[in-house]
């Protein structure tokens, strides 16, 4: 029963009224699902963005390091490292490889290969800022030390890397810096396998015939980048008076062993 100062609503009334408000829910549902597609769309185009950025960014400091010059900003930083044994103190930078601190591949070269001569001549192949130089200028104080390079940033760090750790039968150019007759009793490397497979080639027959008669190369290559590969190439490449096996082998790397006969 109604009071008297009370008048009832017409059902028709009540209806549109709830049409109404469902009809304006329905839309604010409508643009909050379109607004949240927007901002998903949107969130996902920058992920994408982001992620080709960060590729182009790596690719980017994978080539810089086969460059003569690289475009990245030459920062120097001080680290502390240990080779073989050795303690140094070395300077790192952009646009070299490795250039935060001595790569796996480099770690498992010095800690396989065997003790270099103590006189005559050694190589290292592809120096980057000296690790592997560094090394066999503290194992052999009379052996002289070629460190070789394309880039030229790589060069001047590991002049001055091996200067200030008192090498200075260390010397750090460029490879055509290196005089044609000269050859070698020890070449160690860890090289640009990233630089792909005719020009790695092209690169270790340009250097590996160089071995004196009696003279050894060691090279370091993960496994998954074709090591397994490479040592029946440079059997076949380098051919009678050479002969190549796996030295060693250790997280995923193969340490790669090239005697010349006497």
């Amino acid at each position: 029963m109604l009071d008297d100062n009370t008048k009832p609503v017409p059902p028709s009334a009540t209806g549109e009224h709830a049409g109404a408000t469902n009809g304006r829910l329905q839309e604010e549902h409508k643009d909050m699902a379109v607004s949240k597609a927007h901002y998903g769309a949107e969130e996902r185009d920058a992920k994408q963005k982001n992620g080709t950025r960060s590729a182009q960014k790596q690719r980017t400091g994978d080539e810089q390091y086969f460059t003569a010059n690289p475009q990245s900003a030459d920062v120097r930083r001080e680290r502390k490292v240990t080779l073989r044994g050795y303690d140094a103190t070395v300077q790192t930078s952009n646009g070299v490889f490795s250039g935060n601190r001595v790569d796996l591949g480099t770690s498992v070269l010095l800690r396989h290969a065997p003790m270099p001569p103590q006189q005559g001549t050694g190589l290292d192949l592809g120096c980057g800022w000296g690790p592997i130089a560094l090394a066999l200028g503290f194992e052999s104080p009379d052996l002289d030390i070629w460190a070789i390079d394309i880039n030229e940033r790589a060069v001047d760090l590991t002049a001055e890397n091996a200067k200030s750790n008192g090498l200075e039968h260390v010397h750090a150019v460029t490879s055509d810096a290196v005089p044609a007759e000269q050859t070698f009793d020890v070449i160690w490397s860890n090289p640009p396998i990233r630089i792909g497979k005719d020009a790695l080639h092209e690169l270790l027959m340009a250097w590996l015939p160089r071995l004196n008669p009696g003279g050894a190369a060691y090279l370091v290559v993960q496994k998954n980048l074709g090591s397994d590969s490479l040592i029946p190439w440079l059997a076949q490449a380098l051919g009678d008076g050479y002969s190549v096996s796996k030295y060693a082998s250790s997280k995923g790397y193969r340490v790669i062993e090239v005697l010349r006969q006497a």
